[in-house]
């Protein structure tokens, strides 16, 4: 696995690439990858990474895995590469936003312009295998992932944790409430969407708020 990532993140995350955990699952990618089409790309595994230093960081969104169907996943989570339909979940992300800030609904559903104003999208689980949601679950990525959020949580400070959903609102455990912000809502699924879970939850606004108040500059939605 050629791990791409901003070097900024190596005194975070650099021991975790040395734990047995992560090379079997460095084998397990590998082989995946050989054998099945998987999403993202290989270059774009760690793009959540490449495009938000944790010195950058403001904001963390936290997705279960990579969408699965073809020219969609790019790294980044609720993202999908420029020119392609958006998934459900990410048009009731964008609806939100509209109704939330009055910001226009994009054409552009590649998130990577939020990533480089500090806001790290980052799936629990960094790959998939193709038509397969949920395929390379338990593996080890979560280890990884959950080191990350811990390490960010105990090293940083003001950041704003959007958790959405019951996968996502499970990993306030790993998040210090005195040092961050936590915001909860429903998954912007349209199940959970279409229920009353998602709409209305402000979430966007709120975080230019919380982050002007610490002197910092709000995120272009």
């Amino acid at each position: 696995m050629n791990v791409k990532i901003a070097t900024e993140w190596n005194p975070l995350i650099s021991s975790e690439f040395q734990k047995p955990y992560f090379t079997q699952l460095a084998q397990f990618v590998r082989s995946e990858y050989n054998q099945h089409t998987c999403y993202p790309k290989g270059k774009e595994i760690f793009a959540a990474f490449e495009h938000c230093s944790p010195q950058k960081a403001k904001v963390v969104i936290i997705g279960q895995d990579p969408y699965h169907g073809p020219g969609q996943a790019n790294g980044l989570c609720f993202s999908v590469k420029q020119g392609t339909a958006h998934p459900p979940s990410l048009v009731n992300i964008f609806k939100e936003i509209e109704q939330d800030i009055g910001q226009p609904y994009p054409e552009n559903g590649d998130l990577q312009r939020w990533a480089e104003q500090g806001v790290l999208l980052l799936n629990a689980v960094l790959t998939v295998r193709a038509r397969q949601p949920g395929s390379h679950q338990n593996k080890g990525w979560e280890l990884f992932t959950d080191a990350v959020i811990q390490k960010l949580s105990a090293q940083q400070k003001g950041l704003i944790f959007m958790l959405w959903g019951g996968f996502a609102k499970k990993k306030a455990a790993l998040i210090d409430p005195e040092r961050h912000f936590i915001l909860r809502a429903g998954h912007p699924s349209p199940l959970s969407a279409n229920r009353g879970y998602w709409f209305g939850n402000k979430h966007f606004s709120q975080a230019n708020e919380l982050l002007q108040r610490q002197g910092l500059d709000g995120i272009q939605w």
